[in-house]
């Protein structure tokens, strides 16, 4: 993950002089990443969806951007404890736009953007809610032996976790 410290520091080897190709090469890179985070970031709508099993919880979710970010995805982990089929208790994610290689052809391409990848954990809350392949087989079996039951156990979560 990019850190200011560490892109000061190269940007001050670039400028004094101090620098190798290597260096130079990084900064011009992560100045294109940057730009692009910049323009993504500004484009991204905070419009969620007020149906389904979560529709009253709020979810945080940590985005790693690597420096070869548009290259391959971002990682992402859910920070908020949830009931759910394709997340998780510890945080893990099941989007097959965030796997670089994907046999279906859905997973990572350079053409996506964090705006689609917004759009797609928002998509797991709704109609990509899956539970026929699910991460976790748990809460995904449970959905299945009794559908009350699961959704009184997904607003216990939010009721703890995700106010």
């Amino acid at each position: 993950m990019l850190t200011l410290a560490s892109k000061l520091k190269r940007d001050d080897a670039v400028k004094s002089g101090h620098s190798n190709s290597a260096v130079t090469d990084s900064v011009r890179r992560v100045s294109i990443r940057d730009r692009l985070l910049v323009k993504e970031v500004a484009e991204l709508e905070a419009n969620l969806p007020n149906e389904g099993y979560y529709q009253s919880g709020k979810f945080q979710f940590e985005v790693d951007v690597p420096e070869a970010y548009n290259m391959v995805p971002p990682k992402v982990k859910c920070l908020t404890r949830i009931w759910h089929p394709n997340i998780t208790e510890t945080g893990e994610i099941c989007l097959s736009l965030l796997r670089e290689h994907s046999i279906d052809g859905t997973g990572w391409a350079p053409t996506r953007t964090l705006k689609d990848v917004v759009w797609g954990l928002n998509s797991l809350f709704t109609d990509l809610l899956n539970f026929d392949d699910p991460l976790n087989i748990e809460a995904a079996e449970h959905h299945l032996r009794d559908k009350d039951d699961f959704r009184c156990k997904v607003q216990d979560f939010i009721k703890q976790y995700a106010r």
